[in-house]
């Protein structure tokens, strides 16, 4: 549940959720709400159907049609590769907000923590009490700045049901960027590894995978308040660093450190998100632990290197990545639906509900435009 929330929870939930909010007002309230919804509609298919059938995304999709699976595998490692090291720099750029320490340098010493984390005897449980803790940090830090903001709750509220706004870019870039890419895999990939698999434990995958969208929008939520407080009293957000300037605004400079910890554990948690979930995709549950660690730490390494040396993280690179996102959700989706719909001796025979079925079909649709909408910005990257 936590390696998917704050596998989602990165310095780019942390940029968009601050912008639309600048943008958007009490009127960004609608579009986290709705983007929570269809959030929870594809989750509660992608978990169900991997954690029943006890088979990882891309066997699901080689066994619906030899290929998909390795086609699905490409886009999720290239992806995770290049958005690994934009996570990288959140990490830089956090602990230079915290401490003023050189971002390379900041970068480094936290790809070394993630290293540490993989290479250590029980690198499993480590991993998820890692991201449990630092996701109760990141919720309690954006809390406490949330108060303190002291945002127009009342009309946050109105503008749920009615909203004085509706945004459609808003929505969709709101769900691409919570389960998009290799954070639709993120949980459900740990409970195979986990052993939690079967028709018997249907209760527990469902559970969680609705459980981990609600930590993701509690996180929302409260950074949404606590930027709404700080943009309706009339304050101009920074245009280079629109969060850090948020959180000076509202707490000083206990404010600007507050956000250095919070950006900080965003992209660690989500530097060990995207390196373990993409390796499960190059390796299956037959490759030893030990092999999925080494592959893990390499990922991490490249990650890291390719940062250090270049002193930025790539943004051409970044939006190309962005855009091939945006074809992993229709295309794992579809193999989902179909395994729920005609594979019923991938799922030891298990009968999937109709109705789930019918809210993950209304899902897909959305993904499509998703996936539309993000092709579109492949020619930014060369112009």
């Amino acid at each position: 549940m936590f390696l998917m929330a704050t596998s989602a929870i990165g310095p780019g939930f942390i940029t968009q959720t601050t912008t639309f909010t600048a943008q958007l007002g009490a009127a960004f309230a609608f579009a986290i709400v709705v983007s929570i919804l269809v959030d929870i509609a594809l989750q509660l298919n992608v978990w169900r159907v991997i954690g029943v059938s006890g088979l990882r995304a891309q066997e699901l999709g080689n066994r619906v049609l030899p290929g998909v699976g390795w086609v699905l595998t490409a886009l999720v490692v290239l992806g995770g590769l290049v958005f690994n090291i934009g996570n990288v720099a959140g990490a830089g750029l956090g602990l230079d907000a915290l401490l003023g320490l050189d971002t390379r340098w900041g970068a480094a010493l936290s790809a070394l923590l993630a290293v540490a984390i993989f290479l250590s005897r029980a690198a499993g449980a480590a991993l998820d009490r890692i991201v449990v803790v630092l996701g109760l940090v990141m919720i309690a830090m954006t809390a406490y700045v949330a108060v303190v903001s002291d945002p127009p709750v009342g009309a946050a509220l109105r503008n749920v049901v009615a909203p004085g706004t509706i945004d459609p870019l808003a929505i969709t870039t709101l769900i691409g960027g919570t389960v998009g890419g290799y954070i639709t895999y993120a949980g459900a990939h740990r409970l195979v590894d986990a052993g939690v698999t079967g028709p018997q434990n249907l209760r527990s995958i469902s559970r969680g995978s609705v459980s981990g969208i609600l930590v993701t929008a509690v996180m929302r939520a409260l950074l949404f308040l606590a930027v709404l407080g700080v943009v309706a009293g009339g304050t101009a957000l920074a245009a280079e660093n629109p969060a850090a300037s948020a959180f000076q605004a509202a707490a000083g400079q206990v404010g600007l450190r507050v956000f250095g910890v919070i950006l900080w554990a965003a992209a660690l948690t989500s530097v060990i998100g995207a390196s373990y979930t993409s390796v499960t995709f190059l390796t299956g549950s037959s490759t030893p632990v030990r092999v999925r660690n080494a592959l893990t730490v390499l990922f991490i390494v490249v990650s890291a290197a390719f940062f250090v040396l270049a002193g930025a993280a790539p943004v051409g690179l970044l939006v190309f990545a962005g855009a091939f996102n945006g074809l992993i959700l229709p295309i794992g989706l579809v193999v989902v639906l179909w395994v729920a719909l005609r594979r019923r001796d991938l799922l030891g025979g298990y009968r999937y509900p109709r109705w789930l079925i019918g809210i993950g079909l209304l899902a897909w649709l959305v993904t499509l435009f998703l996936a539309y909408r993000s092709l579109s910005t492949l020619g930014t990257v060369w112009s």
